[in-house]
């Protein structure tokens, strides 16, 4: 009799379709694992509905608008995701790109956001036919085994250094990225160590969604603190985004002078999309011993697809949003856990007041504790063979000064061919790792300098 290989799990011909289809039993996971899942990745994930508006605005995006682009990209990306990909990402647009469009472009260089935004549009294009191409998975697998286990900690230190700013507890200076220690007595610093702590007490008592009920305990406690706002009414009608969507100057955008912009976009998201994708799809045991992921090319036309589209209802490129971690963290191993998150950023086009109460303080505790988590993949580094264990090491260091992790990871590979040759181990690179490094080069000489 030929044996079960999903033990524990109903056969295929008993399983609903719908589970067969998002491979439950073959990853070992369940409904309602997937659903706590895809809960915890929308709390982590919503603070963005403000930060995202917020950030365009300053560029003269009008904010109702944005708020409302941000959340169908958010839908419909994550979506895709979850139909297409079967992975356990919410795919959104991500602070980098808006902070290059908004304060950065529209604001201090006076460049207009419907040009900014088709610089966006064009980088996505690149992204797109890398991908089709298959380019963008041949430099996933050329990049270093030990450079992939050090993405975990390069992403996991950006996600928790994230938490704590969103907790007021860490302050950066915008310019030059210093690090300081904020208020720890503020109510949001209050809220923040709470959920850390009942995240904790949960968690060692084997209660599920601790991270979950962590993000909805710090936002109770935010009500009588002042942090948490209580809205008038918690139902409130979409604003429309026709001031925003298909408002690009696509032949403005391609003008020389804007090159390093559009550079700088591709290869910020290009390193920030994939050392996502790996680094969450490890935390969610979706790759092998060698950093590999099955399958990749899905996620990678997934997000491509969704940057590209992103730009033309008003909002920059999206991306697979490291809050997706704290999904992975919970136990989400499929899409199932991508479709509960898409259903509940739908439900706030008609609740958008009662996302928008959330704190981002109130998701600070998840994404400090995965953040610290996922530092555990730096124990698989080999910290004694001094160029592998030195590049992935520099890697964390970087995306901790530049406050970046596509610019953490883009020096991370540049260092490690430049260390590979001085150390006499030249023979070690590859040929593609030696062509990755000249544009390498180039963003650091001309846009990370800046």
């Amino acid at each position: 009799m030929a044996s079960n290989t999903n033990v524990g799990q109903p056969s295929d011909t008993s399983e609903p379709r719908w589970k067969t289809y998002f491979r439950m039993g073959e990853r070992k996971t369940n409904t309602k694992t997937e659903i706590i899942a895809g809960m915890t990745s929308f709390l982590a994930a919503a603070y963005l509905l403000v930060v995202i508006p917020s950030l365009l605005s300053a560029g003269g995006i009008d904010r109702a608008a944005a708020t409302t682009a941000t959340i169908l990209v958010i839908i419909g990306a994550t979506l895709f995701m979850a139909l297409y990909a079967n992975m356990p990402f919410v795919v959104g647009p991500g602070i980098g790109g808006s902070v290059l469009v908004g304060p950065t472009m529209a604001a201090v260089e006076h460049i207009p956001w419907q040009t900014g935004l088709a610089i966006s549009f064009w980088s996505s294009v690149i992204f797109v036919l890398l991908t089709v191409l298959g380019v963008r998975q041949v430099i996933a697998r050329m990049v270093p085994a030990q450079i992939k286990l050090g993405l975990g900690a390069a992403i996991g230190l950006f996600i928790a250094l994230l938490g704590f700013k969103n907790a007021g507890l860490v302050d950066v200076n915008a310019k030059s990225h210093a690090l300081m220690l904020g208020s720890f007595n503020s109510g949001q610093a209050i809220i923040a160590v709470f959920g850390i702590f009942l995240a904790v007490f949960l968690r060692g008592r084997k209660v599920p969604g601790p991270i979950l009920w962590a993000i909805l305990g710090s936002t109770l406690l935010g009500i009588p603190l002042g942090v948490t706002k209580v809205p008038a009414t918690f139902f409130g009608a979409p604003h429309g985004i026709s001031e925003i969507g298909l408002q690009l100057d696509f032949l403005g955008a391609l003008k020389i002078e804007y090159f390093p912009y559009l550079f700088a976009f591709f290869a910020s998201e290009f390193f920030s999309t994939l050392g996502t994708t790996l680094a969450v799809g490890a935390k969610a045991g979706l790759v092998d011993e060698e950093g590999n992921m099955a399958d990749l090319g899905k996620p990678f036309l997934v997000d491509s697809i969704a940057a590209t589209i992103s730009p033309l209802l008003g909002i920059p490129s999206a991306t697979a949003l490291v809050e997706s971690a704290t999904g992975a963290e919970a136990g989400g191993r499929t899409g199932f856990a991508s479709l509960a998150t898409a259903a509940l950023f739908a439900l706030t086009l008609l609740f958008t007041p009662i996302a928008l109460m959330i704190p981002a303080a109130a998701t600070a505790p998840a994404l400090i504790l995965v953040g610290m988590s996922m530092f555990s993949a730096l124990k698989r580094v080999d910290l004694e063979n001094f160029s592998d264990g030195l590049s992935a090491l520099m890697m964390v260091l970087l995306t901790l000064v530049s406050n970046s992790f596509g610019t953490g990871i883009a020096g991370g590979l540049l260092f490690y061919v430049i260390v590979k040759v001085l150390s006499g181990e030249a023979r070690q690179v590859s040929i593609g790792m030696y062509l990755l490094a000249i544009p390498l080069a180039y963003y650091f000489w001309t846009v990370a300098a800046h």
